[in-house]
């Protein structure tokens, strides 16, 4: 798992809101992630940019490129698409769309306005690429959605042309864990 720094979205249950910020207070280089995976060849099936958006990294397209070339493994990306030209970056190598919220009322759970429209935009990028091995997932937190707004969005989302759809319970963080010296 690779996770990337940045995302505009302020969804009130991430789990990983210390990537929101462009910048962390820590920095992997590159060439330490790659020597990572090369240690690692044969054990692991795949390699997962997440974050954050990683869609928002300019990089995004080649480094998945150089994870499949020098550690022999797929890569695919679990992206919200967050900007509407998002999915271009990384067409071909998606694993993952998270869907938040009906698209028409996405602003409520990402607290963005707009972020609907560019959400719906590159599931018709992923769409008409034809890659139909691509999952959506919406995680429900059960204060924010309801049982019919997920069937109305399971319903959807068949219509539109997803085949598979994953609906993941929200989990709360688990308080951190300090070491004990």
């Amino acid at each position: 798992m690779v996770f990337c720094q940045g995302c505009p979205w302020r969804c009130g249950y991430c789990h990983n809101s210390d990537l929101i910020p462009a910048r962390g207070d820590s920095e992997i280089p590159w060439e330490d992630v790659l020597a990572f995976l090369r240690r690692r060849q044969g054990l692991l099936d795949g390699v997962v940019f997440s974050g954050g958006e990683p869609t928002l990294q300019a990089a995004l397209r080649t480094r998945c490129a150089k994870c499949v070339r020098s550690a022999s493994r797929s890569a695919c990306t679990p992206v919200a698409c967050t900007r509407r030209n998002s999915m271009r970056s990384a067409a071909g190598r998606l694993g993952g769309l998270d869907v938040k919220a009906p698209f028409a009322d996405y602003a409520r759970i990402t607290g963005a306005d707009g972020s609907g429209a560019g959400a719906l935009a590159g599931l018709q990028q992923i769409l008409a690429s034809g890659d139909r091995s691509t999952k959506s997932r919406t995680t429900v937190h059960p204060a924010l959605l309801s049982d019919a707004e997920v069937t109305a969005m399971a319903h959807d989302l068949a219509a539109r042309g997803v085949k598979h759809y994953v609906i993941q319970a929200f989990a709360a963080r688990a308080p951190e864990r300090r070491p004990v010296r």
